[in-house]
């Protein structure tokens, strides 16, 4: 029985993609096996010597000790694109109420006599004040065409834009599918330049924080409307502030807002709604539980943060599963050990990500508790599975 704890409510379609002969899930689990967490933070936790995963449900994983996992052999993952759909919605909404001025329109008439709001009176006559603009024939930037950013590349093109993004780290297969509504550019300047609007959906990492700053802001279109529903931390806060204050940037939404940017005017902003939907808890817990469920049983990866995506198909006997550093001669040591214990490797497969690696070893027998014991001799070799 495999002990999985919970940090926070579960949809239930997760929690029953769990095998309940196999799996115990509980928030008071001890010493648990697996982690499925959405938001409460575990830097501080134990990172018990029997885990063996933490999935997040949701994308960000910026709660959670991923370095230190790493170092031990947990796993991490996430379930990116289970919650894409809920933040794009909210987003292109934010967008055309920012530049709508509807959250100040609504303010406005809030605060009038009851006896003012009708046709004619007081809001015939100062409803100008908050005209604002169509996003049919604007121009969008978008930072970061991922899960998200294409989701919104694709609804921005229906909905009449013209969309440019900046992506480095779309493969070439992505961006020819992409490029039938969205214009790809080689550089984040480039891209940032051409939008009436501009929108940011990249991960939160020391290489984005602070991606959008005075330099790049500078380089905005003067009265750009600037869009924030990946993480706060991704713009400078004191850019974006002092270039709300001159006008350079004439509306900014966020949902993550800071208690100065709470009391400017042209921002609009929600407390952390993007993937706050019934649908997306849904979606990402059936996600974490069917990447959880195929590492545990199968030592198979995906959407893993700190480990490489790797899956073969299991063969008749027992898989042996060794999280290393990838260096020169580690693979010739692994099977130097197991021919010199006459075990017959069925199948293999091995890939690196960065400074580590990941190796399947599948045998048509069981195999002995000392292949395991000889494996963690190799100097590099972080940790070993062994699943019959």
């Amino acid at each position: 029985m495999y002990n999985i704890k919970l940090y926070d409510a579960v949809a239930k379609e997760g929690r029953e993609a769990f095998d309940k002969e196999k799996y115990l899930l509980s928030e008071k689990a001890e010493n648990p096996d697996g982690i499925l967490v959405h938001s409460t933070v575990l830097h501080d936790i134990e990172l018990n010597k029997e885990l063996k995963f933490i999935v997040r449900i949701g994308a960000g994983v910026n709660t959670i000790p991923v370095e230190k996992c790493t170092e031990k052999g947990i796993a991490v993952f996430n379930c990116p694109g289970g919650n894409a759909n809920a933040v794009k919605e909210l987003a292109i909404a934010a967008m055309i109420m920012s530049m709508r001025n509807g959250f100040s329109a609504m303010e406005w008439v809030k605060n009038l006599p009851a006896e003012e709001t009708i046709a004619g009176n007081t809001v015939e006559k100062g409803k100008s004040q908050f005209r604002g603009y169509e996003i049919m024939g604007k121009t969008i930037s978008i930072v970061g065409v991922g899960a998200i950013g294409s989701r919104m590349a694709k609804a921005c093109y229906d909905l009449g834009m013209k969309v440019y993004g900046y992506d480095p780290y779309l493969n070439h297969s992505r961006v020819a599918e992409l490029s039938q509504y969205c214009t790809f550019v080689p550089t984040l300047e480039e891209c940032i330049s051409k939008g009436d609007v501009v929108t940011v959906h990249v991960p939160l990492n020391d290489e984005n924080k602070n991606l959008i700053s005075d330099k790049e802001i500078a380089l905005m279109k003067d009265g750009v409307y600037l869009v924030n529903y990946a993480r706060g931390p991704i713009l400078d806060e004191k850019a974006v502030n002092k270039a709300i204050e001159t006008g350079k940037i004439k509306g900014f939404a966020t949902d993550f807002p800071t208690p100065e940017q709470m009391r400017m005017n042209g921002v609009i902003f929600t407390p952390h709604l993007g993937a706050g939907t019934p649908e997306a808890d849904v979606n990402c817990a059936i996600m974490a539980a069917r990447q959880a469920v195929d590492y545990i049983e199968n030592g198979n990866i995906t959407n893993s943060v700190n480990m490489p995506n790797i899956a073969l198909a299991r063969a008749d006997g027992a898989r042996v599963c060794i999280f290393h550093k990838n260096r020169v001669g580690m693979l010739g040591e692994i099977t130097d050990i197991v021919t010199g214990m006459k075990l017959n490797i069925e199948n293999l497969l091995n890939k690196g990500r960065n400074e580590i690696a990941y190796t399947i070893l599948d045998f048509n027998t069981e195999v002995p508790k000392e292949l395991k014991e000889k494996l963690e001799t190799i100097d590099g070799v972080i940790r070993i599975r062994i699943i019959n």
